[in-house]
């Protein structure tokens, strides 16, 4: 069974958010902090996590397991987000609890 995602994936790091209604969860292993994608902006997660899609789509959620084999495949040190927003975010996990842990890369991609 195949479903619409809330997001595209661009080369090896990037992920494209595409549906306003839906909010991305990015969950980059189990030792990084998880970071929400809203129409806004990046925000850090706090929220428990659903448990199951069912869950999520109820809370207006999309789970992104970036090691997940049909995402990247692998934990990345490196991950560029493109929000609605129009910025594209730049976050680098070498530099967690710091302010260059997320920063704007391109103020305006469109």
């Amino acid at each position: 069974m195949t479903f619409e995602r809330a997001y595209i994936k661009s080369g090896r790091n990037t992920i494209i958010h595409k549906d306003k209604k839906l909010d991305l969860v990015i969950i980059n292993g189990e030792s990084h902090p998880k970071i929400k994608v809203t129409s806004m902006g990046l925000v850090p997660f706090k929220d428990e996590l659903p448990r199951n899609r069912r869950e999520a789509k109820e809370r207006y959620l999309e789970v992104v397991h970036i090691s997940s084999v049909d995402v990247f495949g692998e934990v990345k040190r490196l991950l560029f987000i493109q929000a609605l927003d129009g910025r594209e975010y730049k976050v680098d996990y070498s530099k967690i609890g710091t302010k260059l842990f997320v920063r704007i890369h391109q103020d305006s991609y469109l």
